[in-house]
């Protein structure tokens, strides 16, 4: 293993280093939380594919198609497909709006009376989407150096958070090129010819297992209906996803940048289920299906080969987990505390806003490491945290973007009942349920355009505001830059 423990350990040594080289150019606010805006469309794929590909995408992906087969390709081709919805459909203009989060463009749209409480729906989305990535860490480092989860949960996360802290935006995106590079190299062009080799070829697959794991639909339709729901949808409206998108450099690059990446998840989804449909038939008894991948690797691969692929399942879950925690700071700061402190920030004081954004995240790291090692179930937790983000915010987005005659109090109005309405079935009929998101999107749905039509459309001079930033002819403020480092 000491070569596989060399190549792991470079990997890592080299996001630090990464981490240290972003600090140096991190010297606004709009360099530190959004990379300056100034992504060309090799990076910005990449990236994107890094952020919406983590631990669930991989070593979840690999357990679906070993329990389902191929039809277990359904959860990432379904994030695949939001994303290439979100690109072709939406990204041109959340690109020309020229904000940090999603609850700023709420602000513009309705008249600045929507963003804090959208704000804590997103903060707590993120930060159990960053919990659920960390927790991942301990499959791979127990696999890898036989250490215990908590262990192996504040070795992985305080890595993340280093380099994140350190150069924001800019860290993330170089140690996400890296690591998209070693996905694809480790994941599609590795460990998938390998598995399918090893299980002795696509007939001999065919020959040991039941015909239902080459059905497309074997999963049932009832859960794909819900992946749907919950990862299409969800990639159109997340915090995460939304501040990779304000990092292109135009709106042309969001729209084909983010349909490449998009493309690339489903290759990704399809091999992971192939992935796991090999492991199915080299190891038919395992005790847990997320344990294919690692049992897989661990068995199959030769030295070092070995190492790079598992290298490939800790940048998975890093780009997730980074990109999962900025989203959860830039929220924090920005939304919420900002908002409750009645800060109005001028340009002189442009030092502070990457200082302060630092610090949260930081914080929110600690916080988020604090919380993976306390939490036991990460499905629950990652299914709340969707359920509320559809449930409560999918309407008042996409209706804003849609529908002229919503209004503030729609969309009040459209979060508090979605919301509570998740929670309330979450708690009747189980967090696992497909009816809270069901029932949540539908009476977020009802209450918004109620709502909206009873009361009084949005201004006209709003309406004028939000349209000159849909048309990109509001330029962004300029940022006082921060001296350079000493």
């Amino acid at each position: 293993m000491a070569v596989d423990y060399t190549v792991i350990v470079l990997y890592l040594a080299g996001m630090l280093a990464m981490g240290w080289w972003g600090m140096r150019r991190a010297r606004s606010k709009s360099e530190f939380l959004v990379a300056g805006r100034r992504l060309g469309p090799a990076m910005y794929s990449g990236t994107m594919a890094a952020i919406v590909l983590g631990g669930a995408s991989t070593i979840g992906g690999v357990g679906l198609g070993y329990q389902y087969g191929l039809s277990g390709a359904w959860m990432v081709f379904t994030i695949g497909l939001g994303l290439l919805a979100l690109s072709v459909f939406f990204s041109a203009r959340i690109a020309r709006l020229k904000v940090y989060t999603v609850s700023e463009m709420l602000d513009l749209r309705y008249g600045g009376r929507a963003g804090v409480i959208s704000g804590v729906v997103m903060w707590a989305y993120t930060l159990m989407l960053a919990v659920t990535s960390t927790i991942a860490y301990a499959t791979i480092f127990d696999v890898l150096f036989d250490l215990n989860r908590t262990v192996a949960i504040v070795l992985g996360g305080s890595i993340v958070v280093a380099y994140s802290t350190l150069g924001g935006m800019w860290s993330i995106t170089l140690t996400d090129m890296v690591q998209f590079v070693v996905k694809t190299v480790g994941v599609l062009l590795l460990l998938l010819p390998i598995a399918v080799v090893k299980a002795g070829g696509f007939a001999e697959m065919k020959a040991e297992l039941p015909t239902e794991y080459f059905d497309p639909l074997g999963i049932g339709g009832e859960t794909i209906f819900t992946y749907v729901l919950i990862y299409t949808f969800g990639m159109l409206i997340g915090q995460d996803i939304w501040q990779r998108v304000f990092t292109a450099r135009s709106d042309r690059t969001a729209k084909w940048g983010g349909t490449v990446a998009g493309t690339y998840c489903l290759a990704y989804a399809l091999a992971g289920a192939v992935i796991g449909t090999a492991a199915k038939v080299l190891y038919p008894t395992l005790g847990s299906a997320d344990d294919a991948f690692a049992t897989i690797v661990k068995d199959e691969l030769p030295v070092g080969v070995r190492g790079l692929v598992l290298a490939a399942a800790l940048a998975a879950v890093m780009s997730t987990s980074s990109g999962a925690l900025i989203a959860c700071a830039t929220v924090a700061n920005n939304d919420i505390w900002s908002r409750i402190r009645g800060a109005v920030r001028g340009p002189g004081e442009e030092h502070d806003e990457v200082r302060g954004n630092r610090a949260f995240i930081l914080v929110m790291g600690l916080a988020v490491i604090a919380t993976a090692i306390a939490l036991n179930n990460v499905v629950e937790a990652l299914t709340v945290a969707y359920n509320l983000l559809v449930g409560g915010l999918l309407v008042p987005i996409l209706g804003g973007l849609l529908w002229k005659r919503g209004t503030a109090q729609g969309a009040l109005a459209s979060v508090a009942v979605g919301g509570v309405a998740v929670i309330a079935l979450m708690a009747w009929k189980g967090i696992l349920a497909n009816e809270p998101v069901y029932y949540g999107l539908l009476a977020s749905l009802a209450a918004y355009v109620a709502v909206s039509l009873a009361t009084p459309a949005t201004d006209a001079a709003v309406l004028a505001a939000w349209r000159e930033r849909l048309a990109g002819r509001t330029p962004e403020p300029l940022s006082e830059p921060v001296p350079a480092p000493q």
